[in-house]
């Protein structure tokens, strides 16, 4: 028996324009959209529709901007008869993951996203943590190589586990730095590439950020999940409220176990993934974990007029 996982991506996949044709072509599609609006406070819409790219590169609003885009194109998909056993996000995708299982409604998600975009810009003063893709490395000497520069006193951690061959550090500059120029003989690594990003997510030195989450969080209505979530601090299945609440909190600082998230819904059987959002940087990831199983993205309203 066939079974389908939506996977939903983070930040890095946003792009100026996005979602905006099925903001012009559906109706539920554009409903999404006027309601982040209102819930934030601001548009939201005119930031992802007409950039300019550096505002919609701002942490702040990229993830509350990714979260609609993906929820957009969701709603769009409604009525193709496709209905997922699993789903799951990368990073801040696991809240449109949440909403696509009912935990969260729309409007608490993208305000929370939003707080935690500020907080995770506000955790680290700028130019004080980085993060790099180490390419190539084997895990295990990649995470030893981490642990004795942190014992040198520049923390640095493994922070997304992508797939084989692509793994992101995250921690101090310094840290970071040490990654680069180490990487290579003593993880194995055959390039290390420094990310451009405002801050060393998915890492220890984000905690303040966690804890400001957390108070969020507590205010927040959520539901048990009507289909299970692959949580990214875990890489297994979850559906209590409370269990998911507690993950979000420690996802910020915690590493994003999306190779392990995506072998164990291959082991429940998945053999479908359905990426929902902008790009295509999450079917990369899956087909180089396992070239077998079918991914189909959905990014656009083209590619939902092209479901068969």
């Amino acid at each position: 028996m066939s079974k389908i996982a939506f996977v939903f991506p983070g930040q890095g996949a946003q792009a100026v324009g996005m979602g905006k044709d099925v903001y012009d072509s559906v109706p539920a599609s554009r409903a999404i959209f006027e309601q982040a609006d209102e819930a934030l406070g601001f548009s939201v819409s005119d930031i992802i529709f007409n950039g300019p790219d550096e505002q919609l590169k701002q942490t702040a609003n990229t993830q509350p901007a990714l979260l609609t885009v993906s929820v957009a194109l969701l709603e769009a998909l409604e009525g193709r008869g496709l209905k997922p056993d699993y789903v799951a996000g990368h990073s801040l995708g696991e809240y449109s993951a949440l909403v696509a299982a009912g935990v969260l409604s729309f409007a608490d998600a993208v305000r929370t996203v939003r707080a935690r975009g500020e907080f995770m810009e506000q955790a680290v003063p700028s130019g004080q943590g980085a993060m790099a893709a180490v390419l190539g490395a084997e895990r295990d000497s990649l995470a030893a190589l981490c642990a004795a520069v942190t014992d040198g006193g520049n923390a640095v951690e493994l922070a997304n586990v992508n797939c084989p061959g692509q793994i992101v550090v995250s921690g101090t500059a310094a840290g970071v730095q040490a990654v680069v120029e180490r990487g290579k003989e003593e993880a194995g690594a055959k390039r290390v590439i420094p990310l451009e990003v405002s801050g060393p997510f998915h890492s220890s030195l984000m905690k303040p950020a966690a804890e400001k989450l957390g108070v969020v969080l507590e205010g927040v209505s959520m539901g048990d999940a009507a289909v299970p979530v692959i949580a990214n601090v875990t890489a297994l299945q979850v559906t209590e409220a409370s269990d998911i609440r507690r993950l979000l909190v420690e996802q910020v600082y915690s590493p994003v176990l999306w190779e392990d998230s995506i072998r164990y819904l291959i082991e429940q059987g998945v053999d479908h993934f359905v990426e929902i959002g902008s790009g295509t940087v999450l079917a990369g990831l899956i087909k180089k974990i396992d070239k077998n199983v079918r991914v189909t993205s959905i990014n656009s309203a083209a590619a939902i007029e092209a479901l068969n």
